[in-house]
């Protein structure tokens, strides 16, 4: 007897398959915890062995499909900016965030300008060129840096590595715009009168980092009233639903970009303020899981695309001096002016040396530069994507692969149990 089989429509296996990956998302990170391997390593080699099925004729490609590239990893990073604000335990204090200052004022001014040097020296490209692949190289990320950053609201994983890197992601993915708003100006500019220089310092840096602030605080504050403040029976944490951060993170976001102001920084913020509202109430854990979940969710699919990207010759404009730029970046750039940006500050060195080698790359600067393309004209965008491409991976593999017995080995130097946790 003939079984009634029938050859699957799309959009079964379109159904399938997002039923697998929900799976996967639930089930790898509990698999991965005592491993050498991290969650974006597993769903990068699925991409790519996915892509590689004859029969999927279809390659993922950022030069393809340039707006959405933009718009995904976008959404992604604003997702992942709310889970990091609201995960942090320690309250906002200048002397208490001394290491994020360090950070942001020295590792990452002093990485772009660094960076920009290199790519113009080693590989000849244009300043423009220059500083937009080193704003959107500099700043680390928040997406791809779980395993760096601090564990869930109330759990009192928040050591100072943890506390530093988390910080760090949160608040440099916002302050690496002006640099590649920089760039677009510098491209556009013709040589004549135009003042883009007062331009881009009194707009793109004092207006619009004050107002993401000052904008994210405001929303921040009341989405914090609504959700704790008001009266007992109508306020939003009697809900239950984790669902109100991410629709403080879509408000937040998306006011800041109608006011043309920056969306990350206010995303970060807006999180920030909203866990102080009542920072130890038990509604901070499920607004945290909920974005956590959705996070991951949206990351599993992006790099499952770059993933097949990779095997869709992502990579094959590179030549050796592009190799060789990326692998300082990695491997010099970050660590040296991590260090630099720790001189004289209290603690241990290697917590120092931790922090400043986990400078993770990843989403952040997929949008970085998929948002300067879209505005700018580079003349070869696959050499950028390419490169971009390769630092991206070259981060995933090397911290992936050392970020698991790395924690393990200094939580266990600062004497807690790594599997007690």
């Amino acid at each position: 007897m003939e079984l009634p089989f029938n050859a699957p429509q799309p959009y079964i296996l379109i159904l399938t398959g997002a039923g697998l990956l929900i799976a996967l998302v639930a089930w790898l990170p509990l698999a991965l915890k005592k491993l050498p391997l991290s969650l974006p390593i597993v769903c990068i080699l699925i991409g790519a062995a996915i892509f590689c099925i004859p029969e999927i004729g279809w390659r993922p490609s950022p030069l393809s499909h340039p707006d959405v590239t933009e718009r995904f990893s976008e959404f992604v990073v604003i997702i992942a900016l709310m889970g990091a604000g609201l995960k942090l335990d320690r309250p906002f204090h200048w002397k208490r965030w001394a290491v994020t200052w360090r950070l942001l004022a020295f590792t990452m001014p002093l990485g772009i300008a660094i960076i920009m040097l290199l790519a113009a020296t080693l590989l000849g490209l244009p300043w423009a060129m220059a500083l937009l692949l080193a704003a959107s190289l500099a700043p680390t990320d928040p997406v791809l840096a779980a395993d760096v950053q601090v564990g869930p609201p109330r759990t009192g994983e928040e050591d100072e590595v943890r506390f530093g890197l988390t910080s760090e992601a949160g608040l440099n993915d916002g302050l690496a715009f002006p640099f590649v708003q920089l760039a677009i100006a510098l491209a556009l500019a013709s040589g004549g009168d135009e003042p883009w220089l007062e331009r881009w310092l009194g707009v793109s840096v004092l207006w619009e980092i004050t107002i993401g602030i000052i904008g994210g605080w405001l929303v921040g504050k009341l989405f914090g009233w609504l959700t704790f403040r008001v009266p007992a029976e109508t306020k939003l944490a009697k809900t239950g639903d984790g669902l109100i951060a991410i629709a403080a993170t879509f408000v937040s976001y998306g006011v800041m970009e109608i006011l043309n102001c920056y969306g990350f920084l206010a995303v970060f913020v807006t999180a920030l303020t909203l866990r102080a509202s009542h920072r130890d109430h038990e509604f901070n854990v499920q607004m945290h899981d909920l974005t956590e979940q959705v996070e991951r969710l949206a990351m599993m699919v992006l790099l499952l695309l770059f993933g097949g990207a990779l095997v869709g010759g992502l990579l094959a404009p590179l030549r050796a001096m592009d190799v060789l730029l990326v692998l300082l970046i990695i491997l010099v750039v970050r660590p040296l002016t991590g260090m630099i940006a720790l001189l004289g500050f209290k603690a241990d060195y290697f917590e120092k040396l931790t922090i400043a080698f986990f400078g993770i790359r990843g989403v952040g600067s997929f949008y970085y530069l998929a948002y300067g393309l879209n505005h700018m004209d580079v003349g070869d965008p696959k050499k950028m994507w390419a490169i971009v491409g390769l630092a991206a991976l070259v981060s995933i593999l090397l911290h992936g692969l050392t970020v698991t017995p790395a924690m393990r080995w200094l939580d266990r130097r600062q004497g807690r149990d790594p599997d007690g946790q």
